[in-house]
């Protein structure tokens, strides 16, 4: 297998960790302002991810790095072409990591309400952006001669792609309520357990639409077949959620955006940005990539630091694990706590 091949995978599974990672805690963050009924319940919802979110999104940096360091050409047109939107992306994640350590460092209920707006709208926002993104990725965009973004902002708001991120909003807040009722005790797990559902319904409903419509325009043999586990994935983990089996449920949640995202890189597997102007135009695995020495020195990096990342982050992951509720919240803070 060629190196260029390696890293496309490589990055694939990065941009899928992040996504099943990085997707639940969005998922919790907009559940902020839709599930919880209180300060202490939302206090709840934000301590279910306290201890993991930033370590998640080391997931982004990675991607964005692999992607600068294996595929300049390949990250050069997607970020000059895309620039107004991840801009967005990354203000809005600015926004809510800064209020996760400060929301509680004042006594204030404005306070508290503001950097809780941040949290919402810093966990919406990149949640529709990504899935505009990446529909617009696979289905094409207008790469001109130069390997550069012809387009304009408007041209990436087109239908398939508002969809897209309309998916990737309902699939990370369903991925998020399993993941709540699974770190929650009493009501509020209840409550996260059954708006999982209906989320899920309607997530069945969006994704397939989507994801049929990717597979008409862009598809192989390959990414049907991680569309047909996608859709199996989503409807098991709504029947383990009716079951009140929450790890399972989560499982398979997480194998739903597994899934949806190994298919959508395996329709754009040879290209890494198809043009819409010119096929001739495509960024490829091939004409988008670094030098072989380069690739080579990145993938002995890789052999020896991703392991220990993954053991670190499975560690993480293992010592925050037990459940908590609106009991383990204490009815005072002292000052500048988080």
């Amino acid at each position: 297998m060629e190196l260029t091949t390696v890293w496309f995978i490589l990055i694939a599974v990065l941009w899928t960790g992040y996504f099943f990672l990085e997707g639940f805690d969005f998922g919790v963050g907009i559940l902020t302002k839709v599930l919880a009924r209180d300060e202490v319940e939302r206090r709840v919802l934000v301590n279910t991810i306290g201890p993991v979110w930033d370590g998640n999104e080391v997931w982004l940096i990675t991607a964005g790095g692999a992607m600068f360091a294996a595929f300049p050409e390949w990250y050069a047109t997607l970020f000059s072409g895309f620039y107004l939107p991840l801009l967005a992306i990354l203000v809005a994640l600015i926004l809510r990591g800064v209020a996760f350590e400060y929301r509680a460092k004042r006594d204030d209920a404005r306070w508290k309400r503001n950097w809780e707006q941040a949290i919402f709208w810093g966990s919406l926002v990149p949640a529709f952006l990504w899935g505009v993104a990446f529909a617009n990725i696979v289905r094409g965009v207008k790469i001109d001669a130069h390997k550069e973004y012809a387009g304009t902002v408007l041209d990436l708001l087109n239908a398939h792609a508002l969809l897209g991120g309309l998916v990737t909003v309902v699939l990370f807040t369903f991925h998020g309520a399993i993941f709540v009722g699974l770190k929650t005790v009493g009501d509020i797990r209840e409550r996260a357990n059954k708006l999982a559902f209906k989320l899920g319904l309607a997530t069945a409903v969006l994704a397939s639409v989507f994801l049929v419509w990717t597979q008409a325009d862009s598809g192989n043999g390959k990414s049907l077949v991680a569309l047909v586990a996608a859709v199996a994935a989503l409807l098991v983990s709504l029947g383990m959620n009716r079951l009140g089996r929450e790890g399972w449920a989560f499982v398979f949640s997480g194998l739903t955006v597994i899934g949806a995202v190994a298919m959508l890189f395996l329709a754009l597997f040879p290209n890494v940005m198809p043009s819409s102007i010119d096929s001739a135009f495509n960024l490829t695995t091939a004409n988008a990539a670094s030098t072989p020495y380069t690739l080579k020195i990145m993938t002995w990096v890789a052999v020896i630091m991703t392991p220990i990342v993954l053991c670190y982050q499975g560690w993480t992951y293992w010592v925050f694990s037990k459940r908590i509720g609106t009991k383990n919240i204490p009815t005072s803070v002292p000052h500048g706590a988080a």
